[in-house]
């Protein structure tokens, strides 16, 4: 028996259950592009493959709708891929456990990729059900998308005939997107040398942070697991002289990361200090984040004597420094919509390996040039401390449109199935529309989705009776004329 088989819409949760048992996380998407290919033709619709697993598929308009503007449903294939340090669940390999608690659905111990697996199901159900009123449909689907949105970038749309794009990628029901922040990737060597010494080995071990999408959830005060391990290995220096062995925190650059390791090397009397700064930090983080990210647990564990390569002490230094000073988190709220994150940097990803510390840095901004001198700085400090910088998924933001038809019939539609007005927002968080929109002259876009909770955790949570309301919002646009 399938977990989601007696909810409702059948169509929506079928496809998506379906599409959960596939793996599909950012650069693994070929499985689930070939699914949804073959789901496509073995209907009966046009369906185009390219090199890189970007679907377009073509539904041409059902009777009466023939002269109704035609509309491109759009959505990613690819997911974040985070799990629980002990879930035994490969998620390049296995599909995910899902389980039903009320009106959520989750996956135990990883995310549920609801972003953007809901999408994909909503446009798979809109093929399935032959019922269903709708102008000419293309359906876009895209790889990539969570890595720099590579797929959108890289996708041949001169094919597209419709002008009206609806892009479902938010997760707040209710609120309708209509602007987003650019962005890009930095990933930042630094090399270090090592030495051989003997003493006695600990582990640190940083749990318990909530993380959270790097852009939706960047100004939430969330704490972020590589810069409190660089924080208290700092703290440490001033007690007394250790030496690193490896360091690593982070899944994803666009996820703020919620734990971390480190082993670092003490001399045999310097044990009092270690759990001297360890009360220390601890006290620290329940003034500091007591309300933001509560339950943050630092704890260090002997491993004992041994001789081991460690970093010497100039390599030390600059990773240290790296972790200290690199920009993180909110670097400036928007002058023109009030409460919005114009621009922030997320370290997501540090990992000392045996000859260099590697970091991969999500850079985002509404504004082209602030996002651009975000960069350099992370150019000039890394130059500063020995290494090298290479970028890569560069998108623009998706700038507000004045005008807007289809803006327009989405408020409408929505005041008749919810009694009320919609929100009408900008968001940080990067969608594949100011893309897009570049590709296709005259395209209007707008962004709205179902209730998501903790996406990119494996605190993930997809709202059931959302799912079905979005539905019928979602066909009640396409029906109207």
């Amino acid at each position: 028996m399938r977990v989601l088989e007696n909810l409702e819409p059948a169509a929506v949760f079928g496809c998506f259950e379906e599409i959960c048992r596939i793996p599909h996380t950012s650069f693994h998407e070929k499985q689930i592009s070939d699914y949804c290919f073959n789901f496509a033709r073995e209907r009966g619709y046009d369906a185009v493959q390219d090199e890189m697993g970007n679907l377009l598929i073509t539904a041409p308009a059902t009777p009466g709708y023939e002269e109704a503007a035609g509309v491109i449903i759009q959505g990613h294939m690819d997911m974040v891929g985070d799990k629980l340090p002990d879930c035994p669940i490969d998620m390049e390999k296995d599909g995910l456990d899902l389980f039903v608690d009320g009106d959520l659905i989750g996956a135990r111990g990883t995310t549920l990729g609801g972003d953007d697996g809901i999408a994909v199901a909503y446009a798979l159900a809109l093929l399935e059900d032959k019922t269903i009123s709708h102008p000419h449909l293309e359906i876009v689907l895209t790889v990539g998308e969570e890595v720099g949105l590579i797929g959108a970038s890289a996708m041949d749309l001169s094919a597209c005939k419709g002008r009206r794009l609806i892009n479902i990628d938010s997760e707040v029901e209710g609120i309708l997107t209509v602007s987003c922040a650019g962005g890009k990737r930095a990933k930042c060597l630094i090399p270090v040398k090592r030495e051989v010494k003997s003493g006695n080995v600990y582990r640190i071990i940083l749990r318990g942070l909530l993380g959270g999408h790097s852009g939706i959830d960047i100004a939430k005060g969330h704490a972020n697991a590589n810069l409190l391990l660089g924080r208290f290995l700092l703290m440490l220096r001033k007690r007394t002289g250790f030496s690193l062995i490896s360091l690593e925190g982070g899944a994803k650059d666009n996820v703020i990361p919620k734990d971390g390791e480190a082993r670092i090397l003490l001399c045999d009397d310097a044990a009092q200090a270690l759990a001297e700064t360890e009360k220390q930090f601890a006290e620290e983080m329940r003034a500091e984040f007591g309300k933001a990210d509560p339950d943050i647990c630092l704890k260090t564990e002997p491993e004992g004597a041994q001789e081991t390569a460690v970093l010497d002490e100039d390599s030390a230094d600059r990773v240290l420094m790296a972790l200290n000073l690199m920009p993180n988190g909110v670097q400036a709220m928007s002058m023109d919509i009030e409460g919005l994150v114009e621009s922030s940097m997320n370290m997501g990803v540090a990992k000392l390996g045996e000859t260099e510390l590697e970091m991969h840095i999500s850079i985002r901004s509404s504004v082209s040039s602030a996002k651009e001198y975000m960069a350099e700085k992370v150019v000039r400090l890394t130059e500063l401390l020995g290494g090298t910088t290479e970028f890569s998924g560069d998108y623009p933001a998706w700038p507000f449109a004045r005008e807007s038809q289809l803006r327009d019939l989405c408020v409408e539609v929505f005041k008749k199935q919810y009694g009320k007005e919609p929100a009408v927002e900008a968001i940080h968080a990067g969608l594949e529309c100011g893309i897009l929109a570049g590709k296709v002259p005259g395209l209007d876009c707008i962004s709205f989705g179902p209730d998501q909770y903790d996406i990119h955790t494996p605190n993930e949570r997809l709202s059931i009776s959302s799912v079905a309301r979005v539905w019928e919002y979602l066909r009640g646009i396409l029906a109207a004329k």
